[in-house]
């Protein structure tokens, strides 16, 4: 408990010391919007001196038109800005009495030049990858390629990101991602996490948010980084929305439909966002394995078909209400809900020195489940009375639930024996609830001149209960297996606290430093098996970012952070899962968290192109391990924690314009060293390897306002873990075309036009290999109509940012 008491006292302090502080620099704040209050990305807007009308400072805006400009010393100014197709805007003569000076302009409308617009057709593209000094943001909304696809599927193409065929991420050649919806977790990992965002529609998303070096203000679970997906804030006033409807081949048949509808009236902002979809999955699938049993060397080889779908319909509301001009309220929910299918029919030769045990083995599994995720959000936006600060808070409750159940039928027959063949009949039922609550505050204050202060807070509480019961089936009679069958329950607590500073040392430097603290109490209790494993320990986890602007053209980044990955709470799950009578899964009760130091050095050249260099370790590395039982001639994998786990990776972004406005690339390559050293009981093993991925994205406007989007990429040889990854490439293309003065957008893409995309693992291990080689039905074709209607004024919509990162965690 005293540890405890620390926590609060830490928090308390750093609470009072931020009151007692002055301002920082001003800024110059504004949109740039059109005559429909749209917002007008990319607008140059100037500081100049009024009496000389020389300029002292600008910047150019972001893509929403949102501007922020350093003030400029005492003196008296213009605003002057520039966009092409619209009248130049210069507003009225204002002073400045000091670097400190804040002032806001609110929306500043332009109006458009007539006579331009009568020469030209304005229809220049956007950047589809943005680099900022913390963060990498890319571009969805509106691109060709995203419409019609998943939120899972822009993630698997997005720098950087690689998703293998269990629905783990990782970041720069580095597990354990952090993925925040809206910068709140999903609550999910694994294949949960990768149920989620296969049941999002991208129709919804607006951009994801790479973030690879986080600071303390954010939970510091999530080793390799943080990737945010914001999906569409509503931008006008009154009624607006839109409908969409898609449909997808790929040998099967898929649709997604549905629609989004917001309302801003007076102090109240409400959207409404709900999707149906039906998206069907196959996979093909060959694996070659060879083991050393008792008899000598035995070989299984297999193919197979999985063939599964899932309908899912979502539903989103969201509220917000403006108590006044400093204080908000509003409360959000998300409701899922998927009906899953699925059957996976394999074909295995099992093979050993004696030709009479050679055995034909055809296994038949047939799964039914359904899925329910409901999260609750109600959250506080406000401006105390000190000048500068502000305050939010948030209390979360999330509730999932999913129950799957199975049907195998497995047919063993001798080739070279007389012996009849035999049929084994089993049946599963594996109910999983979760129940989350957290509560979070965050207070920032400005210290001094220059500085910053931020303070948080945060608790949560998780109860994951999961039961997995195990029949034999005879005649169509199910008889309960006790020995196969476990309940385990599986509690956690988590209070955390923050400090964070940042500051800036004249015009060359800035700092930012901080310190978080997590305490974790948790208890596995497996009913029956074993006495409760119970866990508590308190974790520090610094961090420190440098930037310096060495000159106008060349910034330079230097980032230190520790940050933990506790284990899923299906991989602390003791329970034996049957995949085929020769391949069986299980958790690990026992499995600790895994620690990563992490450097990095980041530069960016000409503010366009962007160097990442890396260097992380990982102790206690969490990963699967295949062992094989020759009692039982078996193999089973295990989660366990390995050694240690270095990483060192380049990452480079290079934008090209070819023809401004008209064809722009997005390219970026990765070059990362991976090296796994894995000591369990006796076995030791090292796994390295050096990695290329590299992505090229072209975004082309073509006559007629034709949108042509090609992305092309290749992944070469990896390793993670004891596995070992093949290369793989792709390449996808998608035209996009509006109509009816924008209202109505229609799109087709192809996905994976070579179906090259064949994903190989490879593992050895004490002498036992295992082989697979399987493609997921990636290639596909898609065409998608929208429909968007809006009635009203434009408005500003608030921001927030909320994050439950413990509760990331609920996945298999």
């Amino acid at each position: 408990m005293k540890k405890m008491y620390y926590l609060l006292l830490f928090v308390l302090l750093c609470s009072f010391s931020a009151k007692t502080y002055a301002q920082p620099d001003g800024m110059l704040t504004g949109t740039i919007a059109d005559e429909k209050n749209a917002g007008i990305g990319f607008a140059n807007v100037a500081v100049l001196n009024a009496a000389t009308s020389a300029v002292v400072t600008g910047a150019i805006a972001d893509m929403d038109g949102n501007f922020k400009i350093k003030t400029p010393a005492k003196g008296t100014y213009l605003l002057k800005v520039n966009s092409l197709g619209y009248i130049t805007y210069q507003s009225t003569p204002f002073e400045v009495s000091g670097p400190t000076i804040a002032r806001d302009f609110g929306k500043l409308q332009l109006k458009a030049d007539a006579k331009v617009l009568k020469e030209v057709t304005v229809q220049a593209l956007r950047p589809t990858i943005v680099n900022e000094a913390d963060k990498m943001v890319v571009s969805v909304e509106g691109t060709a390629l995203a419409t019609g696809s998943t939120a899972y599927e822009v993630l698997e193409k997005s720098p950087g990101v690689w998703v293998d065929q269990d629905g783990n991420i990782t970041l720069n050649g580095k597990g354990g991602v952090q993925i925040l919806l809206n910068g709140k977790p999903s609550y999910l990992s694994g294949k949960d996490l990768q149920n989620l965002l296969q049941g999002m529609s991208a129709e919804n998303l607006k951009d994801l948010e790479i973030i690879t070096n986080p600071s303390s203000k954010y939970d510091a679970e999530g080793t390799s980084g943080i990737i945010n997906i914001n999906l569409k804030k509503n931008q006008l006033f009154g009624l607006n929305g839109g409908v969409y409807a898609g449909y997808q081949y790929n040998q099967l048949h898929a649709y997604t439909t549905g629609g989004n509808l917001n309302l801003k009236n007076g102090k109240w902002n409400t959207s409404v966002n709900a999707d149906l979809s039906r998206r069907p999955r196959f996979r093909d699938v060959e694996t070659a394995r060879i083991v050393n049993s008792k008899t000598g060397k035995k070989s299984l080889t297999q193919d197979g078909r999985e063939e599964g779908r899932r309908l899912s319909p979502t539903l989103r509301v969201a509220t917000d209400y403006d108590l006044n001009d400093k204080h908000s309220v509003g409360v959000v929910a998300n409701l899922q809900y998927s009906d899953n299918t699925n059957t996976f029919f394999t074909r295995g030769f099992l093979r050993d020195a004696n030709p009479a045990n050679d055995t034909l083995i055809l296994s038949t599994t047939n799964a039914n489940g359904t899925y329910y995720n409901s999260t609750f959000n109600l959250h506080y936006t406000g401006k105390p009375g000190t000048k500068g600060a502000t305050l939010t808070a948030d209390a979360d409750y999330a509730t999932i639930s999913n129950t799957d159940e199975t049907a195998m039928i497995h047919s063993f027959e001798r080739l070279n024996a007389d012996d009849p063949a035999f049929v084994n009949q089993f049946a599963t039922k594996n109910p999983t609830h979760y129940n989350i609550y957290s509560a979070k505050t965050d207070y920032a204050q400005a210290l001094g001149k220059k500085g910053k202060m931020e303070l948080g807070a945060k608790f949560s509480h998780v109860v994951s209960d999961n039961e997995l019961r195990f029949y034999a089936v005879n005649d169509g009679v199910q008889t309960l297996l006790k020995d196969r069958s476990s309940h385990f329950v599986f509690t956690e607590d988590i209070l955390a606290a923050y400090a964070n500073y940042a500051t800036s040392f004249g015009e060359t430097w800035k700092l930012q430093a901080g310190l978080r603290a997590e305490h974790t109490q948790a208890e596995g209790d497996a009913k029956g098996l074993n006495k409760p494993n119970d866990r508590s320990y308190l974790d520090f986890f610094p961090s420190v970012f440098v930037q310096q602007q060495v000159s106008e053209n060349y910034q330079v980044g230097y980032k230190y952070s520790r940050r933990i990955s506790r284990p899923y709470y299906g991989h602390l799950n003791p329970f034996v899962f049957y995949i085929d009578p020769n391949t069986l899964a299980t958790g690990n009760p026992y499995l600790k968290s895994q620690y990563t130091n992490s450097f990095e050095v980041t530069q960016l050249f000409k503010k366009t192109y962007n160097l990442v260099l890396g260097y992380a370790v990982t102790k206690d590395f969490i990963g699967e391990v295949p062992v094989y039982y020759k009692e039982k001639n078996q193999t089973v994998f295990e989660r366990r924690n390995m050694d240690d786990f270095t990483s060192i990776n380049a990452t480079l972004v290079a934008p090209i314009r070819v023809v401004p406005g008209k064809w722009e690339i997005n390219n970026n390559a990765t070059l990362a060293y991976q090296h796994f050293t894995v000591k369990i009981d006796d076995f030791s093993q090292t796994n390295e390897q050096l990695n290329f991925t590299t992505q090229s994205s072209h975004n082309i406007l073509l006559p007629k306002g034709v949108r042509l989007e090609v992305n092309g990429a290749y992944q070469g040889p990896g390793v993670y873990g004891l596995f070992e990854f093949g290369d793989q490439w792709w390449l996808d293309a998608g035209l996009k075309k509006s109509f009816m003065e924008d209202k109505l957008t229609v799109t087709m893409n192809v996905t994976d036009i070579f179906k090259s995309r064949q994903l190989k693992i490879d593992t050895m291990v004490d002498g036992n290999s295992n082989r697979i080689n399987q493609y997921h039905g990636l290639q596909s074709v898609r065409l998608h109509l929208r429909y968007n209607f809006n009635k009203g004024k434009a408005f500003e919509s608030k921001k927030r940012n909320v994050n439950l990162d413990e509760l990331n965690r609920t996945g298999n």
